[in-house]
């Protein structure tokens, strides 16, 4: 926990929801993302739009708790519900300027694999990609959220399932993907940005946490923001009263958070 007054999770709620900009349009994926966009749209970002893989648009939050981007609350009023195949077009188009992405594994370049991990002798599969490729491909910049945990960070995934930035260091130069890659982790930590060349970099710690902490969870040297010349290591903003009283009232009963 990040403090007695919000959760590690609600932190990274408001953390994730900053990551949109007032005008974006969101690809907004399941879990935490169904929050951020919520609390973004009612607070910072009142022009922020939200298209779900199931086919929902909608430029308001949901008029009641939704534990999938499929739940009624989320179609009522919603600006459009069509089909995923317009969904994806609008990807395709290069409509989306902020995808939301999880995974088990991810590299210091920002390659994620949700496909198959390695425990001990077992090959443990996962349930894959759905349209996790298509957003890590297409949109303008993704948003990667995950626990900050040792066992999720590897000097290379098991498999790319969602591609980040080459591996050679030359970021998205020459890349197979036409979208932007990554612009920020968001972990129950920490938040990191992506250098020039693509790698990963140490951005701001959350509130209770040091530095030293966040980086021992990782099996490669990261770099910090001082280390590429942003400035020294922040500390993330904690969630003001008005957006922890939003996750609370979107998320009523703690079920994502």
């Amino acid at each position: 926990m990040a403090s007695e007054r919000y959760t590690a999770r609600e932190l990274m709620v408001t953390t994730a929801a900053r990551e949109i900009d007032d005008g974006d349009t969101a690809f907004v994926g399941m879990r935490l993302p169904l929050i951020a966009f919520q609390v973004a749209v009612s607070t910072h970002a009142p022009e922020a739009m939200a298209v779900y893989e199931s086919g929902v648009v909608r430029d308001s939050p949901a008029d009641g708790f939704i534990h999938t981007m499929c739940d009624l609350p989320n179609l009522n009023r919603a600006v459009a519900t069509t089909g995923m195949i317009d969904i994806m077009s609008r990807l395709q188009r290069g409509d989306i300027d902020v995808g939301f992405l999880g995974g088990a594994e991810i590299d210091r370049y920002g390659n994620l694999n949700t496909t198959e991990v390695t425990a001990g002798d077992r090959e443990i599969r996962l349930p894959g990609s759905g349209g996790a490729c298509d957003i890590a491909c297409m949109a303008e910049r993704t948003v990667l959220l995950m626990p900050h945990e040792p066992r999720r960070f590897a000097e290379e995934v098991n498999y790319v399932t969602s591609p980040g930035y080459a591996t050679d260091g030359n970021g998205r130069d020459d890349h197979p993907a036409p979208g932007g890659g990554p612009s920020a982790l968001v972990t129950s930590k920490a938040t990191f940005g992506f250098d020039e060349r693509g790698e990963l970099y140490l951005r701001s710690v959350h509130p209770g946490t040091d530095t030293a902490d966040v980086l021992a969870a990782f099996p490669w040297e990261v770099q910090t923001a001082d280390d590429i010349g942003e400035g020294a290591v922040e500390t993330t903003a904690e969630p003001t009263d008005e957006e922890l009283e939003l996750v609370r009232t979107f998320d009523p009963d703690g079920f994502w958070t």
